[in-house]
């Protein structure tokens, strides 16, 4: 069948008591009827209708006639007219589910009985639309004579001063951004710039396996009379010439000259250690300082030299001796512990749906969490204490909805916060019709 033309348009009448009620022309609108309020045309609620029922529907630039079993009526194909009992029998209507569709040409007409309305429908060309009347030219006025000059006047000298200065912006040269080296830059962008590469502390080498060393051959010695390598020779002798101008660079400077010095009078040390003369020389200054030990009994008793106004003892310590590198044990680190008391009262709620007993019970099972956050802080403040109190409410979902702290003598937001925290991850086993408020009160203090 040949669509309609898209000039036409679908009229849709309902017909009561012989008159027509209600009038309809669509173009590639649906039409539905039914008690909805939303339908195209809306009919008395009936057990044999719908609530919402598509008569019409427009698919492909075409419109589609459906039906159903119980319903009555006719339509007009061109050539003769068929009842709605003859398209359902002869297969003239295709079937969708429980419900019969045949296309519409644009000759079609026909009608739907509904009871006590009839639905007519028929294809009409649309009206042609009017031309707007011109009025006389004396009477038109132009635009440009009812425009307000000194506006436009305005208008225009702006946009030309706009457009000017962007076009000379536009066509002027861009300056040139001088380069700077980076000793030329403050020590911020520098910094930026090349960042500082963190030091990287030095790993400790892990101790492999013992290996048994592998002993070096020995070099063999020359024999008696061999003459040395030619290349051992200088290079010898220029160690040894480094090694007397580092020596006598050095005796010259600061305690080594006064301990170097020799001559009557002329070394500071040795005036010091020697006689009024000056004639001894500071070796034999230091002739008796044969070396550091370990003063003993023995040591010290032997001699007559006299040691202060008494005679003196010696107290052995024990044998005192080191041996490898041994480990120091300073024992373990222990933090330490920190207990404190949170006790609370009977809440206020302002619901019946919520039993103040057993929301005491529940929150007393999870006041680890609330004496945890005070806790928490007692480790940085040993004197903290007072009394915080709480104000939520419960959902009907059974979670917290709003939250606020309406006491705070501990003067610490942190544990406002962690408690904060802690309540709003509860989920209560009440239930109740609106949101209800809890005002919970709890009191810290530390213990011991």
């Amino acid at each position: 069948m040949a669509a309609p033309s898209s000039s036409k348009l679908l009229r849709v009448g309902l017909i009561q008591n012989g008159q027509i009620v209600e009038e309809h022309h669509v173009r590639r609108e649906s039409v539905t009827i039914g008690h909805d309020a939303r339908n195209t045309i809306v009919l008395p609620a009936s057990d044999d209708r719908p609530a919402r029922f598509s008569v019409f529907e427009h698919q492909g630039h075409q419109f589609l006639l459906v039906i159903n079993e119980s319903m009555k009526g006719r339509v007009n194909l061109g050539s003769s007219d068929v009842d709605f009992d003859a398209l359902r029998s002869q297969g003239l209507a295709s079937r969708r589910g429980d419900l019969y569709v045949l296309p519409l040409q644009e000759t079609a007409r026909g009608k739907v009985e509904l009871g006590d309305a009839t639905l007519f429908f028929q294809f009409v060309t649309p009206p042609a639309e009017e031309a707007r009347p011109l009025m006389p030219s004396d009477i038109r006025v132009s635009r440009w004579k009812t425009m307000d000059r000194v506006f436009f006047g305005i208008l225009a000298a702006s946009l030309l001063v706009h457009f000017s200065g962007a076009a000379i912006i536009l066509s002027a040269e861009a300056p040139k951004e001088q380069e700077l080296a980076l000793d030329q830059l403050d020590d911020r962008f520098v910094r930026a710039i090349i960042p500082q590469r963190p030091i990287e502390a030095v790993k400790p080498a892990t101790p492999g396996p013992a290996e048994t060393p592998k002993e070096d051959p020995k070099p063999t010695e020359p024999k008696d009379g061999a003459d040395k390598p030619a290349s051992e020779k200088p290079a010898s002798a220029a160690a040894a010439e480094r090694h007397a101008e580092m020596v006598k660079k050095v005796s010259d400077k600061g305690l080594l000259k006064m301990l170097g010095s020799k001559g009557s009078g002329t070394g500071a040390f040795q005036d010091v250690l020697g006689n009024a003369s000056g004639g001894n020389d500071i070796v034999a200054a230091l002739q008796g300082a044969g070396g550091v030990g370990v003063a003993t009994e023995a040591a010290v008793g032997k001699g007559n030299t006299p040691r202060g106004g008494g005679t003196g003892t010696v107290t052995g310590i024990g044998e005192l001796g080191t041996q490898g590198g041994g480990k120091v044990d300073l024992g373990t680190k222990k933090e330490v512990e920190v207990k404190g008391r949170v006790q609370d009262s009977t809440p206020e709620v302002d619901s019946s749906d919520v039993d103040r007993d057993a929301l005491a019970r529940y929150v007393r099972a999870r006041k680890g969490a609330i004496q945890s956050c005070y806790e928490k802080e007692l480790k940085r403040n040993p004197n903290l204490k007072g009394k915080v109190v709480v104000r939520f409410s419960i959902t009907p979902s059974g979670r917290v909805g709003d939250f606020d702290i309406d006491e705070n003598t501990l003067g610490s937001e942190a544990v406002a916060s962690c408690i904060r925290a802690a309540i709003r991850g509860w989920v209560f086993p009440f239930k109740p019709e609106s949101p209800a408020t809890v005002s919970y009160p709890f009191v810290f203090s530390p213990t011991g």
